[in-house]
């Protein structure tokens, strides 16, 4: 059963994103709620978010183009 970018096991607390930051740049992340990750302009990483649990490894983010 795939979980739509909706559904409440797939949101992402506002609160929660207002006090987390880059561990890389220490900047304000952004929520894309389609590919389930928080985006650091700043560091241009995307880090993933599984199972509602925001994963903040620089090891484990992806790197964004461009």
């Amino acid at each position: 059963m795939q979980t739509s970018p909706d559904s409440p096991a797939t949101r992402i607390d506002p609160k929660l994103l207002e006090i987390l930051v880059c561990p890389v740049t220490k900047t304000t992340l952004e929520y894309d709620a389609a590919k389930q990750e928080l985006i650091s302009r700043a560091a241009k990483l995307a880090y993933p978010i599984r199972d509602g649990i925001p994963i903040m490894l620089p090891e484990e983010a992806r790197q964004l183009d461009g």
